[in-house]
């Protein structure tokens, strides 16, 4: 039964690698060509894992995790990366696959591969530091699901991810990377170590980054649906012949503020790591500022926080542009009724607003506080586009803005 188990999956890796070089062997290095570039297909904002968002039993040391994401471009060739930046000690990654996902934690195993670092299967990633696998061919389609399927040694007791998934990942006990046997498996809507996925494309491809808080993050929207405003025009851009080879990067942490650390890194603070060391980003929507207003405890503080996102928004976009990225700025939508309206905290929203409007600083402007408001009262959320708080859009209203955003700014 086990030779015949390992000759089928030899036979699936053979026809595979067939089907994508003809000659290559799996794994195998996609030969270098002058019009293609690496761009960013996939990412999310690592950040230090709270207490409440830790994996739960039985954990990640010595045990697997299978984490799905779903990409925007595709491609044949690609680098997967992982952080431990937030780690007070080393993580042992003892192997890594890629294989396409079929959902409910399985995973298609005439699709696996399995990722080398610098030759080797298995890796430790230092406190502090992020690492990206040795490139591997995978024939990647457009807003594909992928597994990536790690077993794990020793891993640090404060663990670096990204709690706002709304993605449910697959915890097994021991050595399950290829196992298509998920029962007893135990589910958890967190990713942890995982941070990108870059895919070798044409040198006319290119990504849009997306700096934000839980709104871009996606609170509200289905978990395992994928549909965010940044899933919503990842597939519109796909679906337009100008924008096709365009990738979008999520880059939303939900309770982010852009001026002092909140959860996650303060925005200002991110800004290199999350924008400009994105492989291929052409384009920048900061689409964040409510939480630091949220915060305000009077008038004078929110005006002087206005102030300074403003100051702070100027300075992004300098760096912005200093890398030859345009830079959109989206309005911060309507707060009225929801738990952090007051009238100075409006006034406030009402003022970062119309310096964004104004066109003196980003290079386009996308309205979203124009597209959710309620005509009847333009301080507040449109009834049905909200997830009950008056602040969080809903499966429709992301929708919505995801449709809002303009694509001729893109081509």
């Amino acid at each position: 039964m086990k030779n015949s188990r390992k000759k089928y999956t030899s036979f699936c890796g053979l026809l595979l690698v067939i089907f994508l070089t003809g000659i290559a062997n799996v794994g195998a290095k996609a030969p270098a060509k002058k019009s293609e570039k690496w761009v960013g297909t996939w990412s999310t904002a690592p950040m230090l894992v709270e207490p409440a968002n830790m994996p739960p039993a039985p954990g990640l040391n010595n045990n697997t995790i299978r984490q799905i994401v779903r990409v925007s471009i595709g491609g044949e060739c690609l680098k997967l990366k992982f952080s431990n930046e937030f780690g007070n000690s080393a993580v042992t990654l003892k192997k890594v696959q890629i294989a396409v996902s079929k959902g409910e934690g399985l995973i298609d195993t005439c699709t696996i591969k399995e990722l080398s670092f610098d030759g080797k299967a298995e890796v430790a990633i230092n406190p502090g530091t992020a690492i990206a696998s040795d490139e591997v061919l995978f024939h990647l389609k457009p807003r594909m699901d992928v597994a990536i399927t790690i077993y794990f040694g020793e891993t640090s007791k404060d663990l670096t991810g990204h709690p706002g998934s709304r993605t449910t990942s697959y915890i097994f006990a021991g050595n399950k990377v290829s196992s298509t046997d998920t029962s007893g498996v135990v589910k958890t809507d967190h990713w942890y170590i995982i941070s990108g996925i870059d895919v070798k494309a044409p040198k006319t491809a290119a990504s849009v980054a997306i700096l934000g808080n839980s709104i871009t993050d996606g609170r509200g929207s289905v978990t395992n649906k994928q549909n965010r405003w940044p899933d919503v025009l990842s597939e519109r851009l796909l679906a337009n012949s100008k924008t096709q080879q365009i990738g979008v990067l999520n880059l939303g942490i939900g309770g982010n503020c852009v001026l002092k650390n909140c959860l996650g890194p303060a925005a200002v603070d991110r800004f290199e790591r999350d924008i400009l060391r994105q492989q291929g980003v052409r384009w920048l929507i900061i689409l964040e500022g409510v939480n630091d207003l949220g915060q305000a405890p009077d008038s004078l503080a929110a005006v002087k926080t206005a102030n300074d996102l403003i100051s702070a928004y100027k300075q992004m976009i300098e760096k912005a542009h200093a890398n030859n990225i345009k830079v959109f700025g989206a309005t911060i939508l309507p707060i009225n009724k929801s738990f952090y309206y007051t009238s100075y905290r409006e006034a406030a929203r009402k003022m970062v607003n119309d310096w964004i409007r104004s066109g003196q600083y980003f290079d386009a402007v996308i309205d979203f506080d124009k597209v959710m408001q309620n005509p009847e009262d333009i301080s507040t959320l449109l009834p049905d586009l909200h997830m009950g708080d008056f602040l969080h859009p809903n499966e429709k209203g992301y929708q919505k803005m995801g449709i809002a955003v303009d694509l001729k700014l893109f081509e």
